[in-house]
């Protein structure tokens, strides 16, 4: 018998020496273990996202005395809320006490002990929460209301007039009020509009269901009124003797004003008036007025006039775009009137104020001009610039107020919770880092914050310097809000591109903050936030050597593209800073749209986009650069010369138009 007969394999051997076979493959093929604290606590992360609990432990076994270590403790507790022992929170809380972490999981756990009605628990804990949010809120109420306390019921009203899903914690409130016929079917009908008005179509028709039967929507309808206005509109035979179909058509009439104001008007026309009751017409004509005013058409303020004649009750929203219509027609008087109709709160926000002393100015009250003007004269934002300028104040950066020394920059690095934001930056966490800084800097007095934006600046955290050094009352230190960091690659590139200097470090300031690495949700990328189409279509139109989207973080790289692009949009804009930083943010097309058929101070215009996001940042963008052109030694330029006048509407917004869409280079 030979030896091969003797030596038989069986399936338990044969899988052994396989295995044998394979290992060193595995061992190769196998993930690398974290190594250092750093690598550890990432994989933590990982851990805890894949709800891999038991690595979770694991790994906060060998992070000891790391100082993002109680960041793996509070996960593997809030993964497990539900059925820890009080003894357990409190005795996390008790050694997190005062630190972020323990605000997020005293909130995570009131809302559990909400949702169990374990009220003695939760009445003893919720006043330690620094900051409730409306679920909190709403569990604190019901804990109220529990006591027998019918002041709660009273202030869950709040929370039913918030164009939001209503949290969880005050149902059983509103059921209450509902039950004993303090909210009507007026107060349902109100909240529906509400909903439909803030798009969020399942939420007003959850509240529907408040109605009584023979009252309520027809769901389908509803959804086909949202998804297809002008088909659900053009339909046929409608019994306008019911208060829910009236309600559909003027949701419809609404839907299709978002975007096209005239064709909803002309639909809403069509409906016989006798059939809407007085409320019902000043309603609708108030939602075609707003639509009209945010797409800048002159028959807003008439319809806004229909509305009024109606009784109706105007929104804040309303009232501002129906100012904003009016100085879009240049009528003071209807912008005085505007104003004199808002909330004494709406009408001293600074830019009514500031548009209140034009108007006074224009019907020649220059001593009310004056007053109005010198009420916000004294700050360092937009409307504050342009109210200083109208009084013939001269522009000037604050003295540096203070300067903090090196020990008090030492205290803020030694504290915890800087600590802890500092790690997390250097490891790309920077939501938590964030939440960590705002946490720590929350209550500090002028002199604190500018150590701890020096703090900022030191560690190359740019955004937290910035936005810690803006938040100063009476101190101030200008050269920390507006730093100029990568100076010499935006300059360098600002200049080859003739781009004035003050204003593309303006524009990144609001960008980026200068955070080189940093990337948006959307996908844009780098100090001029560059989205990818757009960084290879400048790529290639500047003939760039080896250019990757991995080099677009790169300083010098995101410069390079992020200035050119600039310069074309300028070009494409009839080289107006105005129109080019609302073309930056929101596209050249509806840059264009805006523009109205006549000349427009540049002014006017920025107060008129209809983007609030674009809006804000065309001020911003502008505000900025009068500080970094005086940081610069530029010679000075009012921020009134600077807006300038805005020209009419041209006849390449067809070109614009196509290349919004993407059929040309992108944007």
């Amino acid at each position: 018998m030979g030896l091969a007969a003797k030596t038989t394999i069986t399936p338990i051997l044969r899988a052994l020496i396989f295995a044998l076979a394979l290992a060193p493959l595995a061992l190769q093929a196998s993930p690398v273990q974290p190594q250092t604290q750093e690598e550890i606590f990432l994989a933590a992360h990982a851990a805890a996202r894949a709800g891999d609990y038991d690595k979770l432990a694991r790994y906060d076994a060998q992070l000891q005395d790391y100082v993002l270590e109680p960041y793996v403790e509070s996960w593997m507790l809030r993964a497990r809320l539900e059925d820890a022992t009080a003894e357990e929170v409190r005795a996390f809380l008790k050694r997190q006490q005062g630190t972020v972490l323990a605000e997020q999981v005293r909130k995570e756990w009131l809302k559990v002990l909400g949702k169990k009605r374990q009220w003695n628990l939760f009445r003893a804990e919720h006043p330690l929460l620094v900051n409730d949010d409306n679920e909190t809120a709403c569990y604190a109420l019901q804990a109220r209301w529990e006591q027998k306390d019918e002041s709660a019921l009273a202030e869950v009203r709040a929370q039913w007039y918030a164009p939001r899903e209503l949290p969880e914690g005050c149902v059983p409130l509103v059921e209450a009020l509902i039950a004993r016929g303090e909210f009507t079917d007026r107060q349902v009908w109100e909240r529906v509009r509400l909903l439909l008005e803030a798009g969020a179509v399942s939420a007003a028709w959850r509240t529907a269901e408040y109605l009584p039967q023979s009252e309520m929507p027809d769901r389908g309808k509803l959804f086909e009124a949202a998804a297809g206005p002008k088909r659900f509109l053009d339909e046929e035979k409608k019994d306008l003797s019911r208060r829910q179909v009236r309600e559909l058509i003027i949701f419809a009439v609404y839907r299709l004003a978002r975007s096209d104001p005239v064709a909803a008007a002309g639909y809403w026309d069509k409906q016989p008036r006798a059939k809407f009751s007085t409320e019902e017409r000043g309603y609708a004509w108030g939602q075609l007025a707003l639509q009209a005013a945010r797409h800048n058409l002159p028959q807003a303020l008439k319809w806004y006039g229909y509305a009024e004649a109606a009784g109706a009750q105007l929104s804040e929203e309303q009232l501002a775009w129906r100012l904003r219509s009016a100085l879009r027609q240049g009528d003071w008087r209807e912008v005085q009137v505007s104003a004199q109709k808002m909330s004494p709160l709406q009408r001293n926000e600074p830019a009514w104020i500031y548009w209140r002393g034009r108007a006074a100015r224009a019907l020649g009250n220059p001593a009310r001009a004056r007053t109005l003007f010198s009420r916000i004269a004294g700050g360092h934002y937009f409307y504050a610039e342009l109210a200083a300028e109208e009084l013939g104040l001269p522009f000037r950066i604050p003295p540096t107020g203070y300067k903090p020394t090196a020990e008090q920059v030492a205290a803020i690095a030694r504290e915890p919770g800087f600590q802890r934001a500092l790690e997390l930056y250097r490891l790309g966490q920077r939501v938590d880092a964030t939440r960590e800084w705002l946490w720590s800097i929350r209550g500090m007095d002028d002199q604190q914050l500018l150590a701890a934006a020096e703090f900022a600046r030191q560690n190359e955290i740019f955004d937290r310097a910035i936005n810690t050094a803006d938040k100063t009352l009476a101190l101030h230190d200008f050269s920390v809000r507006y730093l100029a960091p990568y100076r010499e690659q935006l300059g360098e590139n600002a200049r080859a591109q003739q781009l004035d200097e003050a204003w593309v470090l303006g524009l990144v300031r609001q960008e980026s903050r200068f955070i080189s690495a940093i990337r948006s949700s959307a996908g844009a990328a780098g100090l001029m936030q560059l989205m990818p189409a757009t960084a290879r279509w400048v790529a290639r139109r500047m003939g760039m050597q080896d250019y990757s989207w991995a080099r677009v973080t790169d300083a010098g790289v995101n410069a390079a593209l992020g200035t050119y692009y600039l310069r074309h949009v300028l070009d494409e804009l009839d080289d107006n800073p105005v129109l080019a930083a609302a073309a930056y943010n929101a596209g050249p097309g509806r840059a264009r749209k805006w523009c109205d058929t006549h000349p427009l101070e540049g002014a006017i215009y920025a107060e008129t986009i209809p983007f609030s996001e674009t809006r804000d940042y065309v001020k911003k963008v502008m505000n900025n650069t009068m500080y970094y052109a005086a940081m610069l030694g530029d010679p000075v330029r009012s921020l009134k010369a600077r807006l300038g006048i805005i020209a009419p509407r041209g006849g390449g917004d067809h070109l614009l138009a196509q290349r919004e869409a993407g059929q040309q280079e992108p944007q």
